[in-house]
């Protein structure tokens, strides 16, 4: 299997990364990928990127470095009812959002707690996927999770930068990695990089969903028209959700 969109990058913008977004397409272009999508991490991140940085992001072009270019964000989940840490009108000029757990912006709770605020992300309708959730630092029921993210249409990444800077994420990846295989949930799978020499460093994740036994089909960034199509489907669906949501007139 191959992966054609890294969906998981960041730039200096998020603080405590070490490239440019020109350093990033670089490295995807040379990685041969189709994509990446830019997911600096949201301003409740201690140094993280500023609202404006999101709002200007439609300054860049589709292409760079001759790779296309998603706009995106690695929002924090900030409280238990699928809060995150960007304004509804800046979230609306992304074409991908990721949020997360971080333990500068959210204390884990109980299993149950950490469940439940998760699963409430996953019905945030701007969420499209959530990252690293095989986080050890945030136990979660795992099968309730993919449930959820199932009934959402949402993806669960299996990031690969976990399985060394988030030590003991290997089983919780693998077990997650087998419960989307066996019910038919999204996956995505991203590098997390935050230097550009880890952009398209898919290697660890791969593995875990060979082992799984996760078919090409089931990962929307296995395939270019396949990630277009999650975000042409999550867009129409955010719309929908928000339309649902306005008070009637």
């Amino acid at each position: 299997m191959h992966i054609v969109v890294d969906t998981h990058t960041h730039s200096v913008a998020s603080g405590h990364a070490f490239s440019t977004l020109g350093e990033l397409a670089e490295a995807a272009a040379a990685k041969g990928l189709a994509g990446f999508v830019l997911t600096d991490h949201g301003p409740s991140m201690p140094g993280g990127a500023h609202p404006w940085h999101f709002g200007n992001l439609r300054v860049l072009p589709s292409r760079i470095s001759g790779v296309r270019f998603w706009k995106g964000i690695e929002a924090n989940i900030i409280d238990n009812k699928g809060g995150i840490d960007l304004a509804d009108s800046e979230l609306a000029r992304l074409d991908f959002v990721l949020a997360g757990f971080h333990e500068v912006c959210f204390a884990s709770g109980s299993r149950e707690e950490n469940t439940r605020a998760l699963i409430a992300a996953l019905a945030n309708p701007w969420v499209d996927a959530i990252s690293h959730p095989g986080n050890p630092a945030f136990p979660v029921d795992l099968a309730a999770v993919v449930r959820a993210a199932c009934q959402e249409g949402k993806a669960l990444e299996i990031n690969n930068s976990s399985f060394t800077i988030r030590r003991g994420s290997d089983a919780n990846c693998l077990g997650m990695a087998r419960l989307l295989a066996e019910s038919g949930g999204r996956l995505v799978v991203g590098s997390d990089a935050h230097f550009h020499g880890d952009v398209g460093n898919f290697s660890k994740a791969l593995a875990v969903i060979g082992e799984a036994g996760v078919p090409a089909t089931l990962v929307v960034n296995s395939d270019l028209a396949g990630f277009e199509a999650f975000l042409a489907e999550r867009a129409t669906a955010r719309a929908e959700l928000v339309r649902r949501a306005l008070p009637a007139q």
